[in-house]
């Protein structure tokens, strides 16, 4: 892959943190610039249900991303981000509205948040670029699903390209029935077919092509979306090649790692088609789904390259930021799960990666950041008034000095009352029922401790546990008209899992609990 270079154009402007309630109004529509031509493009390249198995972030130790591994030489590589929902539509939403999943009361896959009557008008991160002068392209997933390519598509962007798929399937499962409804997503390996049949390579395809053919009168806002490793995990032979079967490393999994952690902790993903640690045990798949991950990331890697290469070929490549991210992580069989619908790192940690004009290349920031910070930091880079409404922090002051402090951590919500808070070191969990675990980040990275479990605990830690609670949330919006699918609620009798009261005593999926 040829190394590709962005030249250093234009200076950074100071962060200006706004954070309000999402009852604000919307942004109103401004002049266009009357120069665009000083003006940065961006190219957002989105990777859905990624972890933190690429290189910059040494999530796996075998990993293979060579593309992600030289936009980080490029660029600043946030080694502390988190998502703001472990789950696709809520991390989405909060991605392109800047408002946090409590203030939405977005947190299942439904609803599209243009339904709600109070955000229909709601000014997101491409149209308050467009709203400046900039020609918006989306092709793949952005938005979750097929929300935004409905009626109005035209509303959210200049330019539609194509639907986020998997692509070619096998005729058949390469895995056995699964739990939780034998879901057709679930479902990972190889057969024959090539990289070229992938929904992934056409829309990396579209994004090479647009980049090929971009009219320069004004700048460009192109935002690329990747399905893998999303699951179903299928990769062509090559890419698993690159992990043989018996030389594959497991992720760190210690039985009896739930002995510690609420029983609140099995409400949140309470009942999903994602298998639980057990069944992946039971029927040899464990290694087959993190070998099927890894070569899903590697292909995925591998497109990510074609648009990096197609825009360093272009006449842009001095002049553009690239940003790259993951809506959220996902569990290989830590925390007795796969998938995602957690508090704990492998759910919340993801890759964040800025490179661009006056960005300085090669190095890490450890401070906490939010994919919520997105929206104001591109905002900023590129010269623009930073967006009134939006709840995210911009992360130019970090971009200039990877070692400038943030006084915020990084909050992520599942469903409403329930949140992780993480600053440098420590992460708290607490559960709309009021329990709470802890973390030492710094002694104990795979948060196998739950240092809140026993029946005292010193005062130095009740002293971390107040400091982070300061950062939750006042209120959590209600659950928004039309919410469905992972939906987890809070009624006088109890909690009800999408619609039907949960029974811990009658744990489905053969979950071993605490009682």
């Amino acid at each position: 892959m040829p190394t590709r270079t962005i030249a250093l154009i234009f200076c950074l402007l100071p962060a200006t943190t706004l954070t309000v309630s999402a009852q604000q109004e919307a942004v109103q529509p401004i002049p266009q610039p009357q120069k665009v031509s000083s003006q940065p493009n961006i190219v957002m390249i989105a990777i859905d249900d990624l972890n933190d198995w690429v290189e910059p972030l040494a999530g796996h130790p075998q990993v293979q991303t060579p593309a992600i591994a030289q936009l980080a030489q490029r660029g600043v590589t946030f080694t502390n981000a988190h998502c703001q929902a472990p789950l696709c539509n809520p991390s989405r939403t909060s991605i392109m509205t800047g408002l946090r999943p409590e203030s939405t009361g977005v947190y299942g896959l439904a609803p599209w948040f243009r339904t709600l009557p109070e955000f229909e008008d709601r000014v997101t991160l491409q149209q308050y670029f467009q709203r400046h002068g900039y020609r918006t392209l989306i092709g793949g997933k952005i938005f979750h699903g097929p929300y935004g390519r409905g009626k109005n598509s035209s509303d959210e962007c200049d330019t539609w390209g194509p639907n986020a798929s998997v692509g070619v399937t096998p005729k058949q499962k390469r895995i056995p029935p699964t739990p939780g409804g034998n879901h057709a997503l679930m479902d990972w390996g190889t057969f024959p077919h090539r990289d070229e049949d992938k929904g992934d390579w056409k829309v990396a395809s579209w994004a090479v092509k647009e980049l090929e053919k971009m009219p320069a009168d004004k700048p460009f806002f192109l935002s690329v979306g990747f399905f893998l490793p999303h699951v179903p995990c299928y990769a062509t032979q090559k890419w698993f090649d690159l992990y043989p079967e018996h030389e594959l490393q497991l992720p760190p999994i210690v039985s009896g790692d739930r002995d510690d952690t609420p029983l609140a902790s099995w409400y949140i993903h309470w009942n999903l088609p994602e298998p639980r640690t057990k069944w992946l045990l039971e029927n040899n798949q464990l290694k087959p789904l993190v070998r099927a991950y890894l070569a899903s990331i590697s292909f995925v890697d591998s497109q990510v390259g074609r648009v990096l290469d197609a825009l360093e070929a272009s006449p842009y490549a001095d002049n553009t930021i690239v940003v790259l991210w993951s809506d959220h992580g996902y569990h290989l069989g830590e925390k007795a799960i796969s998938g995602k619908n957690s508090l704990w790192t492998r759910s919340t940690r993801v890759p964040l990666i800025i490179a661009g004009p006056r960005i300085e290349g090669n190095r890490k920031c450890n401070q906490p950041a939010e994919l919520l910070d997105i929206y104001p930091t591109l905002a900023s880079l590129a010269g623009l008034p930073q967006p009134a409404g939006v709840e995210g922090m911009a992360l130019t002051p970090q971009l200039n000095d990877v070692s400038t402090p943030r006084e915020r951590p990084a909050i992520c919500t599942h469903n409403a009352g329930n949140h992780s808070v993480c600053d440098l070191r420590w992460r708290y969990i607490v559960y709309a029922d009021g329990s709470e675990e802890l973390y030492d980040r710094a002694e104990d990275p795979n948060e196998f401790n739950n240092l809140l479990s026993g029946e005292t605990h010193g005062p130095d830690l009740r002293e971390v546990v107040e400091r982070l609670r300061k950062w939750l949330p006042e209120q959590d919006r209600p659950l928004a008209v039309g919410s469905a699918h992972r939906i987890l609620e809070q009624r006088p009798d109890g909690f009800y899992w999408e619609g039907q009261r949960i029974d811990p005593a009658s744990p489905p999926l053969d979950d071993q609990l605490i009682r």
